[in-house]
């Protein structure tokens, strides 16, 4: 079986936003200066080794929708904290925080950068093609919409809707236009300039300039 990328059906979306030139009044500077100071601002690191594909153990319960779960990125261009959707995707919000719990995440890249459109990451062998091994399934409201913070997981294209892995993405465009396919995990809170940081070292190939590395993740719970 030929594995293949795991990658957002929305070309039309993409050259639309990419078009428009999206809308900076909150991407965190302005002009190539700007650009050129948030890109400088993420350390120089080095290619993560890739980690083996699967082998991760899926969960066996889901977390209490009565608390609010934050999960934090600590990545080479800063951290992004991401506030869990539990109650709209019970499964995939419990496969996600066990992931980060468990350091499935750990030296990770985000190896798809689309400027304008989404950063993508959480595959461990970095080639775009990778996962924990298993699925879960939280098919999205049909009134589901990609705007700029919200976090959903990737999935190919003849998967069915809400068909989650460990892929996950974050919408940089003001609206994404994607069809209501890809479950919804939560939403950025905290760490939005850190977002802006990673897209700009995004390409035209949609492979980042240099390497983006998620360093570590933390759950926590209130």
């Amino acid at each position: 079986m030929i594995r293949r990328p795991l990658a957002l059906i929305a070309t039309l979306a993409v050259l639309a936003v990419v078009g428009c030139g999206g809308d900076d009044s909150d991407g965190g500077g302005e002009g190539p200066a700007a650009t050129a100071a948030q890109a400088a601002s993420c350390a120089e690191v080095a290619q993560p080794d890739p980690k083996p594909d699967g082998g991760a153990s899926k969960p066996t319960g889901k977390l209490d929708p009565s608390k609010t779960y934050d999960v934090t990125f600590a990545t080479s261009c800063g951290e992004i904290s991401i506030r869990l959707d539990v109650k709209g995707a019970p499964n995939t919000t419990a496969s996600f925080a066990k992931l980060a719990e468990d350091g499935f995440y750990d030296n990770t890249t985000f190896h798809r950068i689309v400027p304008g459109f989404v950063i993508q990451g959480g595959d461990p062998t970095g080639t775009g093609t990778g996962g924990p091994g298993y699925q879960t399934i939280d098919r999205p409201q049909p009134d589901a919409r990609y705007v700029k913070g919200v976090v959903a997981m990737a999935k190919a294209a003849a998967e069915p809707p809400g068909t989650s892995g460990s892929q996950f993405y974050i919408v940089t465009a003001p609206d994404a236009g994607l069809p209501a396919d890809y479950a919804i995990v939560g939403e950025v809170t905290a760490g939005m300039d850190t977002v802006v940081r990673i897209e700009e070292l995004g390409s035209p190939s949609e492979q980042p300039v240099r390497p983006v590395v998620i360093e570590g993740a933390t759950v926590s719970e209130s």
